[in-house]
């Protein structure tokens, strides 16, 4: 499902992605350094779907929580939990080996890792760090808050909305680590980048995920038509 008409959050996210690449490619930035930023980039994109969540809870306080087809009304805030607990195993597996494989920091502990960040990154990096949180915190706004969807939304939408990214740059980071330690960093941010862009700008997760949810719909419309 790819988009025909690209917005202005999408072109933001475009032209934060390309600065990376072209510090890498024509002002001699670290390629290890950048890919610090897509590691961190994971956490923030966590970071924001936990408020995001946080938002919906204090209106909607419950939701419906599926498990092998039962359907129960349970917390926000054990989606909040789950979340953390499931989300943060992915990027602490991502962490730990992009920065033991890049030989930057030779550590499995996620919190050691997470408190190193800010010692192992220059200036540039740091820079761009806050850029990527600035886009975000704008795009959560414009997309989020002023058009009202946080009154909407459900929240297992929510929780799910950043998986389909995360793996895909899971993979990406970790084959870039690959091409990294041989010295090909500047190719391979070329083709990072480049897939990043169509993954993260180009395919329509939302429509992916609407329909999704309609199907399940249409199956639980089914299944209880068939009990009667």
């Amino acid at each position: 499902m790819i988009k025909r008409t690209l917005s202005l959050s999408d072109v933001f996210m475009i032209l934060i992605n390309l600065i990376p690449l072209w510090g890498v490619w024509f002002d001699g930035w670290d390629p290890k350094q950048m890919f610090m930023i897509y590691c961190a980039e994971s956490i923030i994109v966590g970071l924001f779907t936990i408020l995001k969540m946080l938002i919906v809870t204090q209106i909607k306080k419950k939701d419906i929580w599926e498990n092998n087809g039962a359907q129960t009304m349970v917390s926000g805030y054990f989606f909040i939990l789950f979340f953390i607990l499931h989300y943060g195993f992915f990027v602490s597996i991502q962490l730990a080996f992009f920065f033991n494989a890049s030989g930057l920091l030779h550590s499995m502990n996620p919190i050691g890792i997470l408190l190193s960040f800010p010692s192992l990154m220059d200036n540039y990096t740091k820079g761009l760090l806050l850029g990527f949180i600035a886009v975000y915190a704008l795009l959560m706004l414009k997309d989020f808050i002023f058009t009202g969807e946080f009154r909407n939304v459900s929240l297992g939408k929510l929780m799910f909305s950043p998986y389909m990214r995360i793996f895909v740059q899971q993979f990406a980071v970790i084959t870039g680590v690959i091409f990294l330690s041989f010295g090909g960093g500047k190719i391979f941010m070329l083709i990072f980048v480049s897939v990043k862009i169509f993954f993260e700008v180009f395919v329509n997760y939302d429509r992916m995920l609407n329909l999704a949810e309609k199907r399940q719909r249409i199956r639980e419309k089914i299944n209880q038509s068939g009990k009667q």
